[in-house]
């Protein structure tokens, strides 16, 4: 029943929110709360072993059920803990701007559904929480109606219906093949002899091009940079908790927990997906390096280590999929930071491009202090956590060994190159070089607040993280 509640009470509550008409003092009471008590919910659930709930059931073999295993428990706890410090960041952001309402109903709707993709116990129930997550975000993107929002929340639908009809087709495979959509560690194919092998692979890849288009694997990237002209509280969560990372999530579900290791492995099924995704990690920052404006190169950063994360499930090893859940974990941390402190740059010193940032760093010393830690864990400076996941990547490369775990080792120290430059070159332009700011509005208390806490909690980690690395350890160890 809790599983239940943590899903349905940011949707329930986010729906009646237009129904009530409260002044901003109590609508962001009234979210706030909300939110707590969802993350509540879900630190009970995290925390204990909490039955499975079948809430619809179609026939023997199609049914939408939720649970929560421990793989589920790290998406989780990443939705849980971060969602909430976005919503205090977006109640300051959206100050002064129109439709308020509908946005923050939007918003914690959107909590609830990214918590049903993290608690789903198959893959029906997993596809039916995505494709709602489409919906629920795509007035997000658009909020505000210009052009360019409109024509970026056109695109995201786009890509997302290309990307549900060939998941569509995975999911059909998997009933007609293994009677089942249920996710089982190891995947429902182990320990057989198949005659449907070869269907079964292209299944696979099939349900992984769909997937793929919510984590932003070249050539199917296109819709995340254009994205970045909603709103910077939409920005950070598409591009470090909800919409990216649900993509990677489902993605490793139907590897590890569907199709399976055993089948997949050392086949095309493996390769095509490893080989994109280390051409991604290169392509991502190649594609940041020439962008100019601040939002969409982060958002090409995003692209870049979303195929980290990737790389490491595919190499469909032990040592892969601890070390990508890692990057996972860590990624969401720092780039909702660099996605935030971008935010404020925006809104209070009307900062939108890169080489408008020379010399804020003597004008706003906090933010661009934080922005330079972002950008050194990012880079993979050590001990911080970007160096961390990063080495384990490399390391769990090596361990395999192969053509294509090299070319990932080889992408990993071109992305770490490309990476030191377009933001470490910029956040150090910022002390360094003069420039020629205007005005600042002055920084609410909330900004800091949320900043500070977002960057102690990377500090906490890069120095302490030894129980996170033995649960992720445990996690892995259960499917491969």
């Amino acid at each position: 029943m809790i599983l239940l509640l943590a899903v349905t009470l940011p949707i329930v509550t986010g729906a009646l929110l237009p129904v009530f008409r409260m002044k901003d003092s109590g609508r962001n009471a009234y979210l706030m709360i909300s939110a707590v008590l969802t993350t509540v919910l879900v630190g009970v659930a995290v925390l204990g072993e909490q039955a499975a709930i079948t809430v619809l059931s179609f026939n023997k073999y199609l049914d939408i059920t939720l649970r929560l295993d421990n793989l589920g428990k790290v998406f989780a706890a990443v939705i849980a803990l971060l969602w909430p410090v976005t919503l205090f960041y977006a109640t300051d952001y959206m100050k002064g701007h129109e439709k308020q309402t509908s946005f923050f109903s939007f918003f914690l709707m959107s909590y609830g559904v990214t918590l049903g993709v993290a608690m789903s116990a198959n893959l029906l129930t997993l596809y039916v929480f995505y494709e709602i997550m489409s919906l629920s975000t795509l007035p997000l993107v658009m909020h505000g109606g210009k052009p360019s929002s409109i024509a970026a929340g056109l695109k995201y639908l786009y890509y997302s219906l290309g990307g549900s009809a060939f998941a569509f087709i995975g999911l059909v495979y998997l009933v007609y093949y293994g009677r089942t959509t249920a996710f089982v560690p190891g995947g429902l194919f182990q320990g057989i002899s198949l005659t449907h092998t070869a269907q079964l692979r292209l299944g696979y890849i099939l349900c992984f091009l769909g997937f793929s288009v919510k984590a932003a694997v070249f050539p199917v990237h296109g819709w995340l940079p254009t994205a970045a002209v909603a709103p910077t509280p939409v920005t950070a969560l598409l591009h470090a908790v909800a919409v990216v990372k649900s993509g990677v999530f489902a993605i490793i579900r139907v590897t590890f927990f569907s199709f399976g290791v055993a089948m997949l492995k050392d086949s095309y099924a493996q390769y095509i997906p490893l080989a994109l995704t280390v051409f991604t990690i290169v392509y991502g920052c190649s594609m940041a390096l020439k962008e100019k404006h601040l939002k969409r190169r982060l958002a090409y950063s995003t692209i870049s280590n979303l195929s980290y994360i990737l790389f490491g499930a595919l190499l469909m090893t032990r040592q892969g999929l601890t070390a990508g859940l890692m990057h996972l974990v860590y990624h969401a941390l720092m780039k909702i930071t660099l996605f935030l402190i971008a935010g404020v740059f925006n809104q209070r010193a009307d900062i939108y491009y890169i080489d408008q940032m020379r010399g804020i760093g003597k004008r706003l010393p906090l933010l661009s202090a934080l922005f330079t830690l972002g950008s050194l864990a990012m880079t993979g400076i050590p001990p911080l956590i970007g160096f961390i996941s990063k080495w384990y990547l490399a390391e769990a490369a090596v361990l395999l060994g192969g053509v294509l775990p090299i070319a990932g080792i080889a992408a990993l120290l071109i992305s770490a190159v490309l990476t030191s430059m377009y933001l470490m070159v910029p956040a150090v332009t910022m002390y360094t070089r003069p420039g020629s700011l205007g005005s600042i509005q002055p920084i609410e208390t909330g900004f800091k607040v949320t900043l500070t806490g977002l960057s102690i909690a990377m500090l906490a980690l890069s120095f302490y993280s030894v129980p996170l690395i033995d649960f992720l350890t445990r996690t892995a160890a259960e499917v491969v």
